[in-house]
């Protein structure tokens, strides 16, 4: 079986397709994929630094760097890989480390208040696969030193290289799923979600339509799950749901926010998303979303709750941007 000691594993940091281009210079995202899993990660870096809130729901959870020091970040780290894939994380920490000993020289400068402090979430993309390739620290890094401000590759691509959705009643009906996200500017504020969709449960349009996922490959019809329990029940059959499923996201403001305030978006958002995916937050998913706020601008104009409620709109059209709506 292939693993990534097999042969000399080479990232891929550059790519073509559908990008979600944004105004957030404070915010550097970076992708990098093995071509032979495929599997991938997605980094979001902030130079300077984010307040930040986490919000973990679901019965599979697994995050590393979690250590906040007053609520601060440097990066976020979404890996495929299930929980080897926390292996990137620990790539881009050590790429951070690496830049900033070199800018700072000297071992007296590299105190604890530079540290770059890095969180990681993993999700389980080895239902397409035949492999276990993971991303690696080689992959993290490189991932890292490709990042870029105002550009998000979309679909199939970083972290949602190999993900599905929509498998709650059959492995079978799931389809490929990817990474999404959307930004909005109001006057000084600027939103953005990026999420990286692997639900067991289905994507759902605003018109209440399934767009993706369970979907019976005979017909080609998808069945809402209520209503394929409901006809399952009726006949008698049991129902076991596949497990290994998590949606990533992250939600990033310029919006100067208290800290009871940015983790209260967090969970506002992350409760909007089962708008979106259906079910959602469930035993068989690992769901977790951070949120995070440069503090740069004020605006008496959006309360933190307004905020949530248009970071909540965004969230939707992130994970409807996640992959295809055929």
């Amino acid at each position: 079986m292939l693993m990534n000691s097999s042969f000399p594993l080479v990232p891929q940091t550059s790519f073509e397709g559908p990008t979600l281009e944004f105004n957030f210079p404070a915010l550097h995202i970076g992708i990098a994929e093995y071509a032979e899993g495929p599997t991938g990660c997605t980094i979001f870096y902030f130079p300077d630094g984010v307040a930040t809130a986490k919000d973990a729901r679901g019965g599979l959870v697994v995050t590393s760097g979690d250590y906040e020091r007053d609520h601060l970040k440097h990066a976020f780290c979404f890996a495929g890989g299930s929980v080897y894939g926390l292996e990137a994380a620990s790539g881009v920490t050590a790429a951070l480390f690496e830049q900033r000993a070199m800018a700072l020289q000297t071992k007296a400068a590299i105190s604890s208040q530079h540290v770059a402090v890095v969180s990681g979430a993993i999700l389980n993309d080895y239902i397409f696969r035949e492999n276990i390739i993971y991303p690696d620290h080689q992959l993290g890094k490189a991932a890292l030193l490709a990042a870029r401000p105002g550009l998000f590759p979309l679909g199939a691509r970083g972290a949602g290289r190999s993900v599905t959705c929509g498998n709650i009643m059959n492995i079978a009906h799931k389809e490929a799923s990817g990474q999404g996200g959307a930004f909005r500017q109001i006057g000084p504020t600027k939103i953005g979600v990026f999420t990286v969709v692997n639900a067991v449960g289905v994507i759902v349009n605003r018109q209440g339509q399934i767009v993706r996922g369970n979907r019976d490959p005979k017909t080609g019809l998808r069945l809402s799950p209520i209503e394929e329990l409901e006809q399952r029940l009726a006949r008698g059959e049991a129902v076991k749901t596949a497990f290994g499923n998590t949606t990533l996201t992250l939600v990033v403001t310029n919006q100067r926010l208290r800290p009871e305030e940015l983790r209260q978006v967090g969970r506002h958002v992350h409760s909007s998303m089962s708008r979106a995916i259906q079910p959602f937050q469930t035993l068989n998913d690992g769901d977790v979303l951070y949120t995070a706020t440069t503090n740069e601008v004020e605006n008496s104009l959006i309360s933190p709750t307004m905020l949530g409620i248009l970071a909540s709109e965004l969230a939707w059209d992130a994970v409807l941007a996640s992959g295809p709506t055929q």
